[in-house]
């Protein structure tokens, strides 16, 4: 059954995909009048690859300057180094050239440009009782434009998060201002991004693919969006392995920008039943503990835990998803751990990880995984996971 009572947002970008679709970046900077562009990326893309030296010939003097040490977890020391170094060549418009932690960080580094006001009174608030609260941040920001190196849901979102040095901890910043003019998905860019990065990457896109599959009272916009955000991902999964061929990293983009197309179409950004939460929840903080983790593991390690411990407080969701993998006539009580099996065997197909012990981490730290997985407004906005503290901890601990 549909739900026809829905409010649809569009934002503005223009997307160029393709071969030699970079040759449009020039027309790009030109046509937001940006004089004096600002690169953000990382050192494996700068250093051992000739994109960025590519991307210097074609913007010549319109491009005032490049940072190259943003790194994996988008660290808020790296950040506050771009945003000093942009400054100091007063950048007017900047490029993101990478994957998710990249494209995070060129939002970031916008927003603290423009905004006066200490960080720690930018990100998204977590008050002891109630629930999380992200301040509006008001200033104008500089356009973005992105330049992907790698499939991810962070290309055209409003969200960013960057990791607190000290603590470890997420911090969170929301502006919709910091949404980009353009996204570039070139075919030479696309091909930089090493196995193990498209490997993670697509299963992490496969994994949330699948269990958004379990949303109920979907409008029809959003019912397409996520079956054929599902048909890319699994059908680009079994050839990610090739590394001349683009083919499968486009339809993964195709694929990621469906499912933020989701939240604009008048759905959530993540189906809103108990497995993809404490799964999206727990993976994320995985990752912020354990930097060596990539999300994709940290989901292939937890999904089946997460699964059998949570998927019955979701019957109808867990039925759904069921038959779109293709599991027919499953009963709902059976339904969580068949699914588990289906997506624990997809993952063994790639090499992957199915419990937390297969990561090479410390049982020790198991305690902040979950202490960060109780800060993450995408999963948690209403803090239900803070009632729910000794079962989450027990479900880390058989995961294990």
């Amino acid at each position: 059954m549909y739900s026809y009572d829905f409010r649809l947002t569009g934002y503005p970008f223009r997307l160029y995909s393709g071969k030699d679709a970079l040759d449009r970046l020039p027309d790009e900077v030109e046509r937001n009048r940006a004089r004096r562009a600002f690169i953000v990326c990382g050192r494996t893309v700068s250093r051992k690859t000739p994109l960025i030296a590519h991307l210097r010939q074609l913007l010549g003097e319109r491009l005032a300057g490049v940072f190259d040490e943003i790194d994996k977890d988008t660290a808020r020391s790296s950040i506050m180094r771009a945003v000093e170094a942009a400054r100091a060549v007063q950048a007017d418009l900047v490029i993101g050239v990478g994957a998710g932690s990249v494209i995070q960080g060129a939002r970031i580094v916008t927003i603290l440009l423009a905004e006066k006001r200490p960080v720690e009174q930018l990100v998204t608030q977590y008050p002891e009782h109630g629930p999380a609260v992200s301040p509006k941040l008001l200033e104008p920001k500089l356009p973005i434009v992105n330049v992907l190196t790698a499939p991810t849901t962070a290309q055209n979102r409003a969200g960013s998060r960057m990791k607190d040095d000290a603590t470890a901890r997420g911090m969170e910043f929301f502006d919709p201002k910091t949404r980009p003019v353009a996204i570039f998905w070139d075919a030479d860019a696309l091909l930089t991004a090493p196995p193990q990065l498209i490997r993670t990457g697509a299963a992490t896109i496969w994994c949330r693919a699948a269990m958004n599959l379990g949303g109920e009272n979907d409008n029809p916009l959003v019912e397409g969006d996520r079956l054929q955000a599902y048909r890319l991902a699994a059908g680009a999964l079994p050839r990610i392995g090739s590394g001349a061929d683009a083919g499968p990293r486009f339809e993964l983009c195709a694929a990621t920008l469906l499912q933020n197309r989701e939240a604009d179409d008048g759905g959530d950004q993540f189906a809103r039943h108990w497995a993809m939460r404490v799964s999206y929840a727990f993976s994320t903080a995985l990752i912020s503990v354990f930097p060596q983790v990539g999300q994709g593991e940290g989901y292939s390690a937890l999904l089946g835990a997460v699964l059998r411990r949570v998927g019955g407080r979701d019957p109808e969701a867990m039925v759904r998803i069921a038959r779109g993998l293709g599991l027919d006539s499953v009963a709902p009580a059976e339904a969580p751990h068949r699914i588990a099996e289906k997506m624990e065997e997809g993952f063994r197909a790639l090499g992957m990880p199915t419990r937390l012990s297969q990561l090479g981490i410390a049982r020790e730290g198991l305690p902040q995984v979950l202490e960060n997985s109780l800060r993450n407004f995408n999963a948690d906005p209403r803090r239900d996971f803070l009632r729910e503290r000794d079962m989450l901890g027990a479900l880390l601990d058989s995961a294990w």
